[in-house]
């Protein structure tokens, strides 16, 4: 695996990766809503997009069949995953429910 992907969900800081491609549709849809989320949580995230057809290795370990697929790390650890288009208010409610720190 990417020692960097690694380093990267092994923070303390929740982690929400948003696997998604550029051919997809709701994948687009998605993409203002996380940067809201991020605008509403700032410094309580880190909100990171992978590009499963330049990334298959990481996508295929995640076991990401579907695209968007969000999937967010706290220490390293899977917390919440979810594939679709989800509303802002439900990704904040997940985070916030997860999030151990």
């Amino acid at each position: 695996m990417n020692s960097s992907f690694q380093d990267l969900i092994d923070s303390d800081k929740p982690v929400l990766i948003d696997f998604y491609a550029t051919w997809c549709g709701p994948c687009k849809m998605l993409f203002p809503i996380l940067k809201e989320v991020k605008d509403t949580l700032e410094d309580q995230i880190s909100i990171i997009k992978i590009d499963v057809d330049k990334n298959q290795e990481i996508a295929a370990l995640y076991q990401v069949r579907s695209v968007p697929t969000m999937i967010l790390f706290q220490n390293g650890k899977v917390v919440w995953r979810q594939s679709g288009v989800v509303p802002k208010t439900e990704i904040i409610q997940n985070i916030k429910a997860n999030n151990i720190s």
